[in-house]
């Protein structure tokens, strides 16, 4: 017999980049009365990396609850960038409703399309908030009309398109019904939550199922799964079998050790926990995402969509350079395989393979922001390492026939600049397939491209257009081959000795083009110091200094002015290299390095730019 659980209720926030989910969520938390009067807490407390913290983006869904009129919210904060969008895909099989937050000013965007997409499709009511109303510029009756062609163009139901609208600031702590009430806290947001987002239903008499939709590590307990009760109760101790739908030889029979139910930003651990109860679960060594735990007597597998595959690759390699071992805590090929495959405990959307080589293994994800934050999380817990260029993972048709991931990018850019976006992007394959205009003056231009042309733009794309220009992008299934993409277009400034850089060296090599170095750095011979303003690599000494040959001019060294030389970021880094050059990660430094450092090796191997 199938009954609601009228005291919880299960919500996701899903929304676009920086629209302002996490903020939200901490100001439901605090105005629900989670924290002590008077604690210290810190902002977007749901965040808890330091990439997170530092970059403002939510990677990995959290989970959390607040009480609110003796009702139990279960709240999930999703990630909004499309690197993350398998996360937001899994973690909507646990809610039973969602709070779309668009920003007052920015509007429906790429990322919100898709977020709403996913909802509507698992077909969860929708509770819409416009979000940042206090922004000067907002534009809240406009957005409310962006939002509702939104459902329209993807087909929503007329239940659907009936939904609520909540105004809101995030920040400032208030939500209304109607934009020209009064209010001072987020009650309204409650209370719709409470009205509109349907209780869990289940049968807390069938045999147990819980759907396992998001997975933690904890270096103590192991795995930890996390998911919704479906039907039944879920005890500790109790022994239940693991299936998979995906999976039908996968059976089992498992024990749960412990089971938390989620309070405020603290797991709280429960002896049982019954229908529509989001739990975490300890003490199962082989649990994965999509995996059902269920009465052994009656082991029935709930449906599960498959994560989504990865689309872009890269190599991760043990460092040989020439200062190898000098700046990382953790340098063999043990180390490295140890922590790729340990990533893989809670990333779902990543694949480590092992190669013919012991020292370098194949490392696969959603795209580059998902593999630079890997890179960047490794680097600051002491590991190094060099990594290759990204490339993109093609398929084959049953005709044989090569297909490609594609994208579809949205760029908003003031005017001036859109003439250079169209032909830098059509040089990459890009297909121009509608034009209009964004706010605030902006073009938007909507472009399919294959994923491996935007491999190395996003620095060029914000150089063109002055830091003014806004990209995103949404993956769009694979596509027949497009032909080939030449990368960068200029060459290398490469070392032609070990040594130390001095201002004499760098001065002569500064005319050749940009440098990335200044002087007293170790630099290593094919090491690259710097870009080329041509097309081929030249090799420079910038060790070199001048022969002393007359006294009275030794002192002429002091008036050499050296421009200064280009601080590269992760990013920027990994968008630079090109096929034949690795990039060596260490806690302390970022080296771009060509593969083979002997330059005479260099030449024979015909191994160069493609």
């Amino acid at each position: 017999m199938r009954t609601k659980r009228e005291d919880v209720r299960n919500v996701a926030i899903i929304a676009h980049v920086d629209h302002g989910k996490t903020t939200l969520v901490d100001e439901l938390l605090k105005q629900s009365g989670v924290f002590r009067a008077g604690q210290e807490v810190a902002e977007r407390v749901m965040d808890s990396g330091d990439i997170e913290r530092e970059r403002g983006i939510t990677i990995l869904s959290k989970n959390t609850a607040v009480m609110y009129k003796n009702t139990k919210i279960n709240i999930v904060d999703t990630p909004g960038h499309a690197d993350f969008g398998g996360e937001v895909e899994r973690v909507l099989k646990m809610v039973n409703g969602v709070v779309l937050l668009v920003d007052a000013f920015e509007g429906a965007m790429p990322q919100t399309k898709f977020v709403l997409r996913k909802a509507l499709e698992l077909e969860l009511p929708v509770i819409v908030c416009i979000n940042k109303i206090d922004r000067p510029e907002a534009r809240p009756a406009e957005v409310v009309d962006e939002v509702l062609e939104l459902f329209l163009e993807l087909d929503a139901g007329d239940e659907q398109l009936e939904c609520p609208f909540i105004y809101a600031s995030a920040k400032a702590g208030f939500a209304k019904r109607n934009l020209e009430d009064e209010s001072k806290d987020m009650a309204p947001l409650f209370e719709t939550i409470l009205d509109y987002i349907p209780a869990p239903q289940g049968d807390p008499q069938a045999p147990t199922q819980m759907l396992i939709s998001t997975i933690d590590y904890n270096e103590y307990v192991g795995r930890i799964g996390v998911g919704k009760v479906e039907n039944g109760v879920l005890r500790v101790n109790q022994e239940v079998a693991l299936v998979n739908h995906h999976d039908p030889d996968k059976q089992k029979k498992v024990k749960v050790s412990k089971l938390y139910e989620f309070d405020g930003l603290n797991k709280v651990e429960v002896t049982e926990a019954g229908i529509g109860s989001i739990v975490a679960v300890s003490g199962i060594a082989d649990l994965h995402i999509g995996d059902t735990l269920c009465a052994p007597e009656k082991p029935e597998p709930i449906p599960f969509q498959k994560i989504s595959e990865p689309t872009i690759a890269m190599h991760f390699l043990v460092n040989d350079s020439p200062f190898a071992g000098q700046e990382g805590k953790y340098v063999t090929s043990r180390h490295l395989r140890d922590r790729l495959f340990r990533e893989l405990n809670t990333d779902v959307s990543l694949r480590v393979e092992e190669t013919e080589s012991a020292d370098c293994f194949k490392v696969s994800g959603r795209g580059e922001l998902h593999l630079s934050v890997l890179i960047e999380n490794m680097r600051r817990e002491g590991y190094e390492f060099a990594v290759s260029k990204a490339e993109v993972l093609y398929k084959e048709d049953e005709k044989g026939r090569r297909l490609e991931p594609m994208e579809l990018v949205f760029v908003d850019v003031p005017e001036e600049f859109s003439g250079s976006v169209i032909q830098k992007l059509s040089l990459r394959k890009g297909e121009l397939q509608g034009m209009g205009t964004a706010n605030g003056g902006y073009t938007r231009l909507e472009f399919a491209i294959p994923s491996r042309g935007l491999i190395g733009y996003r620095g060029e794309f914000l150089t063109d257009t002055k830091g003014n220009g806004i990209m995103n992008q949404v993956f769009d299934g694979y596509g027949l081959f497009k032909g080939e993409i030449s990368y960068r277009k200029n060459g290398s400034l490469i070392a032609f000795e070990t040594g130390e850089s001095v201002t004499y060296g760098l001065f002569n090599a500064q005319e050749r083009g940009t440098l990335f170095i200044g002087p007293g750095e170790k630099v290593y011979a094919g090491m690259v110091i710097g870009e080329n303003c041509k097309t081929d690599d030249v090799e420079v000494n910038v060790c070199k200094t001048k022969h002393l040959s007359n006294t009275r001019a030794s002192g002429s060294d002091d008036a050499l002015k050296l421009t200064p030389p280009r601080e590269m970021s992760l990013e920027q880094s990994l968008e630079f290299i090109d096929t034949d050059e690795l990039l060596e990660v260490t806690p302390v430094k970022l080296r771009i390095r060509k593969r083979i450092l002997d330059s005479k090796l260099r030449k024979r191997s015909g191994f160069n730019k493609q």
